[in-house]
């Protein structure tokens, strides 16, 4: 079974993909390690720049048939049996992003982000079977607990699980409006 783990930077994928791996006994993949081993997308300043669907094929061929758990915010676009988004509150965002150093208008961009559901949009457009997981106030093993019971119920698709319209006042401070 191929799990990926997907989600806006700072809900804590990497924590949880390993444990995830760990917990079920599957093979742990970084997306951007795998994507820099083959040479896939290029340097741009300090970001790698993917090809998502070099990125999609050369995980598929690679994968297909093995347990694996793929993290990384671009492993939605990869073929996978199910795509776990995991979710966190905006503020909880921007604080671990500014404790990365992440520059302004980054951590801006992706308060933004968590906050209107751009991940999990994408995900429902590039596959069927979607967990969304809100990590808010939760431990990394709490989370690993709750997805596993999610697919041992043999449930594929829950969305509609996080709603952070009502936070938008809070997040404020962090958002780059312009003007």
């Amino acid at each position: 079974m191929i799990i990926a783990v997907t989600g806006t930077p700072g809900v804590g994928k990497t924590t949880v993909s390993k444990l995830l791996s760990e917990r079920l006994g599957y093979e742990y993949v970084s997306v951007k390690d795998f994507a820099l081993e083959r040479g896939i997308g290029e340097r741009v300043g300090d970001e790698l720049e993917i090809d998502v669907d070099e990125l999609a094929d050369a995980m598929a061929g690679e994968f297909k048939g093995r347990d694996v758990v793929i993290d990384g915010h671009l492993s939605h676009f990869v073929p996978a049996d199910v795509v776990v988004v995991l979710r966190a509150h905006p503020r909880l965002i921007a604080e671990r992003l500014e404790k990365r150093g992440y520059p302004r208008k980054k951590l801006a961009e992706n308060v933004e982000a968590e906050l209107v559901d751009v991940i999990l949009v994408e995900a429902l457009e590039e596959n069927e079977n979607v967990l969304e997981v809100d990590t808010t106030g939760k431990t990394p093993e709490q989370v690993v607990e709750e997805i596993i019971g999610l697919i041992e119920k043999g449930i594929t698709r829950r969305v509609g699980v996080v709603d952070w319209s009502g936070v938008y006042d809070d997040v404020l401070p962090y958002l780059d409006l312009g003007g």
